[in-house]
């Protein structure tokens, strides 16, 4: 198998990129902070000045939520010739907050390398995985004068706050974003030595409940054992979700979920799996809990969920308050897997819980957002490119897993109307969302080569009929 493409081009310029990435890490791009704003806007300008200095066209800053929203970045290179495929090169500027600040070792926008890791918030999530996509279209443009494919670049700058405005967008400018095919580099990998590629990621709908018994909190001692505790309802709710073998109660949950493939089903009995370092990696929890029949790594991607993420409900204060609480109320998140609608799974939700609420209780149900679940076949000749290109980089195959989490991807599938391939290149243990967030940067090099090698293989095909 020959050498990747870029490999010189890596070598060479290595020192401008790590300047580049540093730079863009010292923006504080905190979407969920509105203090924040003008910075992720910075951190957009930052990303359209590196599209053009790689010789993209038309870049421009497309406002969202009718200029309420953080801006999304365009760019184009689109001069491949006729029957070239096009592809949409997906990822994200914003970042998380950086909360609890104590628990960094360095200051999270002052990036940093330590022991092979770039450390700051977005090192992984998303803007260095953001960067080697660029980089690689910015390589083949120097080394070759063009590129195999045509390209167009969307870069999100509300992801991490549930992408608000990105569907609309996508509706909106569906004629520029045309395409035949998605990458996505906002996911992660097995290890280093297990390389791995996402097909699929889960769904969710979730929801805010609250319940009131009266219109205030009792004596405990005069009313107590005669009318109704609202936190004991809302705990005994939040009980009843699950039964004994830890599978969702709420009728029809499972009727839709599509079974693996024989061959997703080999891909996934071969991913290592060491139990110990996985509680580790979730902060040394004690032993894990799950649906009855399947494995943890079949519970976190294949097999949908349903989490509580918030109780609440009577005194929470020092000491003891001798109340009947009035009010009490929880959060729940549901995952979902192909092919779960949210709009069924939303209507049995709230049919079940209308069934736990005796009459004479005040049921209020927010709903907090739905996300379909995305699936990418494994079979799709864009997946054996993405195949290849890992493989040439990482000396083997990919295995195929499922992320757990939720994301953008199955709208831009959907609405694009195009195959999403996975180029992440993120580790478990790169606490994304953590203090101390890192990139390891033999994987960001590594990507980078692979993004390159993305865009060869997927020009080879001709099964598109032709570029958009």
């Amino acid at each position: 198998m020959r050498e990747p493409a870029l490999t010189e081009y890596v070598d060479t310029n290595r020192r401008r990129i790590l300047e580049v990435l540093e730079t863009w890490l010292q923006i504080p791009s905190i979407s969920a902070d509105p203090e924040r704003a003008g910075a992720v806007v910075e951190s957009a300008e930052l990303v359209a000045e590196q599209l053009r200095e790689a010789r993209f066209e038309h870049v421009q800053l497309l406002p969202t939520g009718g200029g309420s929203g953080a801006p999304a970045v365009y760019g184009d290179w689109l001069h491949a010739g006729p029957g070239a495929p096009t592809v949409v090169i997906y990822g994200h500027h914003d970042v998380q907050p950086v909360d609890p600040l104590d628990e960094w070792t360095s200051p999270p926008f002052a990036p940093v390398i330590v022991d092979g890791e770039m450390r700051a918030r977005g090192a992984i999530d998303d803007k260095g995985q953001v960067l080697y996509e660029i980089e690689a279209s910015r390589g083949l443009l120097e080394a070759r004068g063009s590129l195999p494919v045509n390209v167009k670049f969307l870069i999100e700058g509300e992801e991490e706050v549930g992408s608000p405005h990105f569907e609309a967008l996508l509706t909106e400018r569906r004629d520029l974003l045309a395409c035949d095919v998605v990458v996505v580099s906002d996911t992660g990998m097995i290890a280093p030595d297990v390389p791995s590629t996402t097909v699929g990621m889960r769904g969710m709908v979730s929801f805010d409940v609250s319940l009131r018994t009266a219109r205030l909190d009792l004596h405990s001692g005069m009313w107590g054992g005669t009318v109704p505790n609202a936190a004991d309802l809302a705990a005994t709710i939040v009980a009843a979700l699950h039964d004994g073998d830890r599978r969702v109660t709420i009728p029809g949950f499972y009727d839709r979920v599509r079974p693996l493939t024989p061959r997703e089903q080999a891909s996934l009995d071969a991913q290592p799996f060491d139990e110990a370092k996985f509680r580790a990696q979730a902060g040394d929890v004690g032993f894990l809990v799950g649906e009855k029949g399947f494995g943890a790594l079949e519970r976190v991607g294949v097999r949908p969920t349903a989490e509580v993420v918030g109780i609440h409900g009577g005194y929470g204060g020092p000491g003891i308050k001798t109340i009947v609480p009035a009010a009490a109320g929880f959060k729940v998140a549901l995952r979902l897997v192909p092919d779960q609608d949210p709009g069924e799974i939303s209507a049995a939700f709230r049919a079940w819980l209308a069934d736990q609420v005796p009459a004479g209780v005040e049921l209020t149900v927010t709903a907090e957002g739905a996300v379909a679940p995305a699936l990418t076949p494994i079979d799709h000749p864009s997946v054996g490119a993405l195949t290849t290109a890992i493989e040439r980089v990482w000396g083997k195959p990919p295995l195929f897993t499922r992320e757990g989490g939720s994301g953008p991807e199955e709208a831009l599938g959907r609405v694009l109307d195009a195959p999403v391939l996975f180029l992440g290149v993120g580790l478990p243990g790169d606490r994304i969302h953590a203090p101390n967030e890192r990139m390891v940067m033999d994987q960001f090099w590594r990507g980078l080569l692979a993004a390159g090698e993305l865009l060869i293989e997927l020009g080879s095909l001709v099964q598109f009929g032709g570029a958009r």
